[in-house]
């Protein structure tokens, strides 16, 4: 079956005769801060692609809405139940059928710890260290990782709009602190090639040619790290 990306004309070879950045990909890794959409992204892109999609599932966290009610009470409880279930969506990558399909993901194993400097104490983070040490699986390099930033005033505005009842309880200082804290993890973050795209003036989700738009310059992509952004 003819994949929607050959539909809408993007092949996996490059002009230049080299392998394609998208569609040439095996996995493919979105990222970002809360509300900065990158499960929307994740999914238009697994359906361009026809990839599996392997997406988080805040919402089998029995933990998180009370964690946004209460985070030092529910901090801990919290981060291990997100840890364990992306261990669990981790492994299946690591299968070795996995990656028959081209697979699109909304989250880095790695990224894990992010959250758990964030919001555990000093003891509950050596405990989670132990934890995860013990659990986690070696660690897949994906193919590309595209990660979405947004102003912290543009991430607060989205989650309110999007009108999603626990996140309703998320103070506008911790979608501060996270967004800058995703920032200082992708600084240093090198372990696969990245594309990091500012989201401010582009609407992946509503907008066709807006996306088209972001597929091309992926598709461009021809350094380990390079930046996308759309003036107004």
């Amino acid at each position: 079956m003819e994949s929607a990306a050959r539909k809408e004309g993007f092949t996996d070879r490059h002009p230049s005769g080299g392998r394609s950045t998208l569609t040439g990909a095996r996995q493919i890794v979105v990222e970002g801060p809360i509300g900065v959409g990158k499960t929307s992204l994740a999914r238009r892109l697994g359906a361009l692609l026809d990839a599996r999609l392997v997406l988080e599932e805040p919402e089998q966290n029995p933990f998180l809405s009370r964690f946004y009610e209460d985070r030092e009470r529910f901090a801990l409880a919290t981060q291990l139940s997100f840890l364990l279930q992306r261990i669990a969506k981790s492994r299946e990558l690591s299968q070795p059928d996995a990656l028959a399909r081209p697979v699109v993901a909304d989250f880095l194993l790695e990224k894990d710890a992010v959250f758990a400097l964030l919001t555990l104490s000093a003891d509950e983070y050596e405990l989670y260290g132990r934890i995860s040490g013990q659990l986690s699986p070696p660690a897949t390099r994906p193919d590309l990782v595209i990660y979405l930033q947004a102003s912290p005033e543009t991430l607060i505005a989205r989650v309110r709009r999007r009108g999603v009842d626990m996140e309703r309880r998320i103070d506008d200082a911790y979608l501060t602190v996270l967004a800058e804290s995703y920032m200082h993890f992708f600084h240093d973050y090198d372990a696969a090639p990245v594309m990091v795209v500012n989201s401010e003036n582009i609407n992946f989700v509503d907008s066709d040619d807006d996306f088209q738009l972001l597929v091309r310059r992926i598709e461009a992509m021809r350094g380990h790290r390079e930046y996308f952004n759309r003036g107004e």
